[in-house]
């Protein structure tokens, strides 16, 4: 468990100090990826906690939750309708449900102790 926060925070601190510049155009793309990463991601850390963590879900989901949101986004713009919201959506209410658990996960683990 604690090899994913520690890669997480690494991802962090390299993507705040690295001066790599995203367009605006690109912006929403961006969020919407973030999402989607920090969703299976959080996922994993779940998983892993309740000892049900499979790499190949993992995987395809990490991949597959970017491009389905890239797909969803992209077809959105092309439209000239805000769908990514429905990814935001979606991420966003799972991202904090899991924060939540893990949450819920440490919390009761220290009480045991």
């Amino acid at each position: 468990m604690i090899i994913p926060l520690i890669g997480l925070l690494i991802g962090i601190a390299l993507g705040i100090l690295s001066p790599v510049k995203i367009p605006l155009v690109y912006s929403t793309y961006m969020s919407v990826a973030i999402l989607a990463a920090l969703d299976s991601v959080f996922g994993g850390i779940r998983s892993s906690m309740e000892k049900t963590f499979n790499i190949q879900i993992f995987i395809s989901g990490f991949f597959g939750n970017a491009i389905l949101a890239a797909i969803l986004t992209y077809t959105g713009d092309q439209l000239g309708v805000p769908m990514y919201y429905a990814a935001i959506f979606a991420f966003g209410v799972r991202l904090f449900q899991n924060f939540a658990i893990i949450r819920r996960y440490i919390f009761s683990g220290i009480k045991k102790s």
